[in-house]
């Protein structure tokens, strides 16, 4: 009791802060647990030397520990923090249990861990020299999830010279590749990290060396299960070191909150725990809530880093099908952009410049803005106007900043904000004016029709734009230049704002955020299938779409996506999807 009241006191004391600033996340003991009793499922016999990297108050190490005091397994216990506060936690805690053969370090370990400056390259084939390298058979971490970037200047920079980063990183990457180094060959490592590298463009390193430094026992993606308190959705990764030669089969489960209105039957469990502890797979109650879990082989390719696929083999083939059947990708035609960029939405984004009358800036650089919150898959809701304070033109198709001497107001206004747009030390670094937007594409693009879709919604809301507007840093968009891209682009709203379109995003792509939320990166629809859009099929579907485009009642545009529906499973060889559950 008097342990428990120290506890909580201690916690109190680490504001949410610090707790955003440093990625510090503590793992439930029952996550905790399940973790230690997969890994313990691959453990060899003999001594055990266990390490947790960024062990905090414990929790990892107090579960691992248990299971090996249960099997009278020997073993010593290894933690690493850099807070002493959370390690006098940790201390008492495994005192309390019996746990004697520990040793508790405070001290930043990707500090303390020795790389020579020849051991470091990208594909990690290096030697080392430290008393960490080599030296544990068991490693079970949930390491902090902080972009590298938000350490600080110096602290980053340090890290990305001996771990070899490039560009923006989480700060597991270099934690990956420590814990693999303190590795035995044929040591475990048993990992919470989060999920983005499962499927991402930046994760494409992290899976290839994954691949080619792990025999992969297990994948488990925790989804939005919310098991803990991380603003990321979290994966545990299950391998053992080695080079493997040959790919062996890796186990995969995937478990996500169902929003997708499945009315069904419902497995009755008590915990979300229970649900990764059951051999079935389907849907689930647990405490109120219904979860999908989908279990299967992982499919990845060792030394490649292309995404992994989690499918079932209804899925898989399923998945086939759509691939075998289409004529084309979304990127053999077009690129997909984001939007403008102005690192300062406040000053050059607002939907009420008229409030500044007199001083309001020359009406020719305010322009329509579309933006997440008034797009939808067939219209737009102007439901208020949004328009950018634009400082840009074109002068004989180049992108030039205007002369902001004459534009008075607008020069004005900008002095208003100087400091502020002065601030941003990577636009005067990069030679351009202090007032230009950061990322401001060409201006004589917008004038075309274009396909504009959020990065982050619910549903899919491909909207098709003729009115010249300027799309915000919230959406992507798809350009047609040419009069005959026009067709293309209708044939792509169509294939993209379809139910099936949606379940192949989710299963091929497999990126959700909290609450069902999908993400529409540029390289997931970049690598949306097409059917021929020349092809009779290819034809109804874009007259579907024109229609649908210029339909304002319900109940007309419900009867032609039924349709749309129809004829984009037609175009593909297989069933209609209606549900997506």
């Amino acid at each position: 009791m008097i342990l428990s009241i120290f506890e909580d006191s201690l916690k109190m004391m680490i504001t949410k802060e610090q707790i955003k600033k440093t990625g510090a996340t503590f793992t439930p003991a029952k996550l905790a647990d399940f973790l230690a009793s997969r890994i313990a499922v691959y453990m060899k016999k003999g001594k055990q030397r266990v390490l947790d990297p960024a062990c905090g108050e414990g929790e990892l190490l107090l579960s691992i520990g248990q299971k090996l005091l249960d099997s009278k397994t020997d073993f010593e216990i290894v933690g690493y923090d850099s807070n002493d506060q959370y390690l006098s936690i940790a201390n008492e805690r495994m005192i309390s249990i019996g746990l004697k053969n520990t040793n508790l370090v405070q001290e930043d370990f990707l500090k303390a861990i020795d790389f020579t400056q020849e051991q470091l390259s990208l594909d990690f084939n290096y030697t080392v020299q430290s008393s960490l390298v080599k030296s544990f058979d068991v490693v079970i971490a949930n390491p902090p999830y902080v972009r590298t970037q938000l350490l600080g200047s110096e602290q980053s920079q340090e890290l990305a010279r001996k771990f070899k980063l490039k560009g923006r990183v989480d700060l597991y990457y270099p934690f990956l590749i420590a814990m693999t180094e303190s590795l035995k060959e044929g040591g475990l490592l048993g990992v919470i990290t989060s999920n983005r590298y499962l499927s991402t463009k930046g994760g494409e390193s992290i899976r290839k060396y994954l691949s080619e430094n792990y025999e992969i026992f297990e994948l488990i993606d925790l989804g939005d299960t919310k098991l803990f308190d991380a603003a990321v959705l979290p994966a545990i990764f299950i391998g053992r070191k080695c080079k493997p030669k040959n790919q062996v089969t890796a186990n995969f489960i995937k478990v996500y909150e169902e929003l997708n209105g499945y009315s069904g039957e419902l497995i009755p469990v008590e915990t979300i725990y229970e649900v990764l502890n059951s051999k079935q797979s389907g849907y689930f109650l647990a405490n109120g809530k219904r979860y999908k879990k989908s279990s299967g082989n992982l499919k990845y390719k060792i030394g490649s880093g292309a995404c992994w696929e989690m499918l079932s083999n209804n899925e898989s083939s399923w998945v086939s099908k759509i691939d075998s059947a289409a004529k084309h990708r979304v990127q053999d035609f077009f690129k997909v952009k984001v939007g403008i960029k102005s690192t300062a939405d406040k000053v050059f984004i607002s939907d009420k410049w008229g409030d500044l009358k007199a001083d309001m800036p020359e009406d020719e650089l305010l322009k329509d803005l579309i933006s997440q919150e008034n797009v939808e898959p067939w219209n737009a809701i102007d439901n208020f106007k949004l328009k950018v304070l634009y400082p840009h033109i074109s002068i004989d198709g180049e992108k030039k900043t205007i002369d902001i001497e004459k534009y008075p107001k607008a020069k004005k206004y900008l002095l208003q904000h100087e400091q502020k747009l002065k601030s941003r030390e990577y636009l005067i670094e990069a030679g351009r004016q202090w007032f230009e937007l950061w990322v401001s594409h060409r201006p004589d693009q917008w004038k075309y029709p274009k396909l504009v879709f959020p990065d982050i919604s619910l549903a899919p809301r491909f909207y098709f734009d003729k009115g010249g507007k300027i799309v915000n840093g919230n959406c992507y968009w798809i350009v047609a230049v040419k009069q005959e891209d026009i067709e293309k682009l209708l044939l792509i709203q169509g294939i993209a704002n379809s139910k099936l379109m949606t379940k192949y995003h989710d299963l091929v792509f497999n990126n959700k955020l909290y609450s069902g939320r999908r993400r529409y990166f540029t390289q997931y629809v970049e690598k949306y299938p097409l059917p021929d859009f020349k092809s009779p099929i290819g034809i109804e579907i874009i007259d579907l779409v024109k229609q649908l485009n210029k339909s304002q009642s319900k109940k007309v545009i419900d009867r032609l996506e039924y349709q749309l529906e129809l004829k984009v499973a037609e175009s593909f060889n297989v069933d209609p999807i209606f549900d997506l559950h």
